[in-house]
């Protein structure tokens, strides 16, 4: 059986993403390496990999062509991206991949679109019945406050790690800031926080779906977290995988749940592995197993109830020691 070799896109910190396909590959006993490219070599994750690439910026019109040349050079079969600005490149250019035989694990075109855009994400949430917060520009808000009740969120309409977002007390503190600036307001929705990690299959159906609790987050990413079998959320995070226009591979989407209420609010949803992913893993969510599988065409060990409830995840600082050469300095 040929090498099943894995490409870690834009790899950057993500460490426990990489491992976590290291250990599939043992656990499958297939051969093959896990590979990882970055614009940097200050990239943990690429001096942890089995091999790596410096590549161009992901907005450079040199990126698409240099990563393809990596694939049909080393027999890429899998390439995960991992980071918000290069998922439209790689939905835009899926079937170019698979001429040189490799497999992006990205959703469409239409879906990447969708989770990008903070207005799209809200204008498809309401018109497919799904729950969601108000949103609107900073300019109608301004325009006709007394229809929202402060304080409010201020987001960017592109944007991710909530890098930007902002707590708005009232209308002077709105006032301040330039309508043009593409900047959105949200109420703040109530309750606890939820990632509901997705795999979708390549007919865009859900095959399992693990919610965790977010119980502290650092830097917009999850530092303590821990997995709940909540049927409600489960069941709504299944109908927004199923609904999205060809959702494939892994998907997070952000759900606020009140438990006084039962309101449900979401907020997000990203197509691409999530920071937290390493907990819905360890607790047996194997969607990297299930992925090569599907594309192996291998019987299917896919199981949507089978990982553990209340694992609970506390994060800690690793380091990876280089010599200075190495890391290009």
């Amino acid at each position: 059986m040929p090498d099943f070799n894995i490409l870690i896109s834009s790899a950057g910190r993500r460490v426990a993403l990489l491992r976590i396909f290291q250990k599939t590959l043992v656990e499958m006993g297939l051969h093959g390496k896990v590979l990882a490219s970055d614009m940097s070599l200050l990239s943990s994750a690429v001096h942890s990999a089995d091999g790596c690439f410096l590549v161009p910026p992901c907005t450079s019109p040199e990126f698409i062509p240099t990563m393809l040349n990596i694939c049909r050079e080393n027999s890429i079969r899998l390439i995960v991206p991992t980071i918000d600005t290069e998922l439209p490149m790689y939905a835009s250019h899926r079937d170019r991949f698979l001429t040189v035989g490799t497999t992006v694990a990205i959703s469409s075109p239409e879906v990447v679109s969708i989770g990008g855009d903070k207005e799209k994400t809200f204008n498809w949430l309401i018109r497919n019945g799904f729950p969601t917060v108000r949103q609107a520009p900073v300019g109608e808000v301004i325009r006709e406050p007394k229809l929202w009740a402060f304080p409010l969120l201020l987001k960017p309409r592109f944007g991710s790690a909530s890098i930007g977002v902002t707590n708005v007390r009232d209308l002077n503190n709105l006032r301040v800031i330039s309508p043009t600036a593409g900047l959105l307001v949200q109420t703040i929705a109530k309750g606890n926080e939820y990632t509901v990690d997705i795999l979708a299959d390549r007919q865009g159906n859900c095959l399992c779906a693990v919610p965790r609790k977010r119980l502290e987050v650092r830097g917009g990413e999850v530092s303590k977290g821990v997995t709940v079998r909540n049927e409600i959320l489960l069941g709504l995070a299944q109908r927004i995988c199923e609904t999205l226009p060809s959702a494939y591979g892994a998907l997070n989407v952000q759900i606020f749940l009140d438990d006084a209420t039962g309101d449900l609010n979401v907020i997000e949803i990203n197509p691409r592995f999530g920071g937290g992913f390493p907990l819905t893993w360890e607790a047996g969510g194997k969607y990297p197993q299930w992925m090569i599988e599907e594309l192996m065409g291998l019987p299917s060990a896919a199981a949507s109830s089978s990982w553990k409830d209340g694992l609970v995840m506390l994060r800690y600082d690793e380091a990876v020691f280089v010599n200075a050469g190495e890391a290009g300095i």
